[in-house]
């Protein structure tokens, strides 16, 4: 089976997006499950799992009731407020409800948080912990800033499943490496608990003149830390067609490892338990 890790669905007619501002205004529609499904069929994806977006419960709910309503959406990655004393209670009634046995993961925008030892709080550590009691996986936003604190997170944490999201969202648009990415982001690798997304790429890269030879390098380093083993593939769309097409971020993954089973399926369904 082929895994898209890494998609989102919004409406911004019914909700707002904080963070979807002027610059992304060609992304400011809706994008639902059906605008989705001929792009995962005509690119050979046969699941997805969808991601939270917004800091909302009700958004978690919602999505959890699309994976009951379209067959290819295997497993949400959902939000709950890790700082609430009661987040423990709350995971257990989003797995009770409607759809709830899709509930797959947690996931918090921890690179629009000010503080970047955000992740080291102790009451957000005490969500954290809740998160791994649910058994479930704890999605890691962060850019390079917040990496520190993600690696100690992983560290106080040996018994969870962690995984960055976009590869820590490396700044492929300014050139071929990223010294300050490498060095926080390698130390990651070394502790077996944790996995890598190959997602959200092509819009760190140049949006307008990006090329799978710009995005080689970067995947080559999180392979060789991390192994296919421990990465997904992801395609981040909607927010990918601010740089690309659905098809085209597909082919410049495949282009550049091949279609490996790993990244394109076993780690997805293996570290989030998808019953597909």
């Amino acid at each position: 089976m082929v895994v898209d890790a890494h998609h989102h669905l919004w409406d911004p007619a019914h909700r707002d997006y904080p963070w979807m501002g002027d610059e992304l205004a060609a992304i400011r529609r809706r994008f639902d499950a059906a605008d989705l499904k001929p792009l995962i069929d005509a690119n050979g994806i046969d699941h997805t799992v969808l991601v939270q977006t917004v800091s909302s419960l009700e958004e978690t709910r919602e999505f959890l009731q699309a994976a009951a309503d379209n067959e290819f959406i295997a497993g949400v990655v959902g939000w709950v407020d890790l700082t609430d004393v009661s987040a423990g209670k709350t995971l257990a009634g989003l797995k009770r409800s409607q759809g709830g046995t899709f509930l797959v993961g947690i996931r918090h925008q921890v690179h629009d948080e000010p503080d970047p030892k955000w992740l080291l709080r102790e009451d957000v550590q005490r969500g954290i912990a809740e998160v791994g009691e649910a058994g479930l996986v704890y999605d890691v936003l962060v850019r390079t800033r917040e990496l520190p604190a993600a690696l100690e997170t992983v560290k106080r944490h040996p018994g969870m499943r962690f995984v960055i999201d976009h590869a820590a969202k490396p700044r492929i648009a300014a050139g071929a490496r990223d010294e300050a990415w490498e060095k926080a982001l390698a130390p990651l690798a070394d502790h077996a608990n944790i996995t890598c997304k190959l997602s959200g790429l092509v819009t760190e890269a140049d949006w307008k003149a990006w090329n799978p030879g710009q995005l080689e390098p970067y995947v080559r380093r999180v392979l060789d830390w991390f192994g296919p083993e421990r990465c997904m593939f992801g395609s981040d769309w909607p927010v990918c067609l601010l740089a690309a097409p659905y098809a085209d971020v597909v082919e410049a993954t495949r282009s550049i490892i091949g279609d490996d089973a790993n990244v394109f399926g076993e780690t997805a369904t293996r570290v989030y338990g998808l019953t597909i």
